[in-house]
């Protein structure tokens, strides 16, 4: 069972107190985008093997969203964070790095 700890309340909950939200740090086009865009937010989602990074919101308790850094093959955790950033912190993008050698965030240094 996938156990993650909300970083608002920081209770350390199971999924079932949890809503799983889909891909984290997706970017979302406003009005006047066109068909192109509007259909890559809908429907095209990386589904990685490895690390992921997850929209969760916790349901059953302080009710907000935070996101999530796992392991899709091994449900390994290793971290939660507010949603309100665009991107990971540097702080758990290194302790991913620490365990998966080589590993990159979106391809970039």
């Amino acid at each position: 069972m996938l156990t993650l700890q909300c970083p608002y309340c920081g209770v350390q909950c199971d999924e079932t107190e949890l809503s799983p939200g889909g891909e984290a740090h997706l970017t979302r086009f406003g009005p006047g985008s066109d068909d192109t865009e509007f259909e890559q937010y809908l429907f095209l989602r990386e589904n990685p093997r490895g690390v992921h990074f997850e929209r969760w919101r916790h349901a059953y308790g302080c009710g907000k969203w935070f996101h999530a850094a796992r392991c899709t093959m091994t449900l390994e955790v290793f971290g939660t964070y507010p949603a309100q950033v665009t991107e990971p912190p540097a702080d758990l993008i290194e302790k991913i790095r620490e365990k998966r050698p080589g590993w990159r965030w979106r391809d970039l240094a």
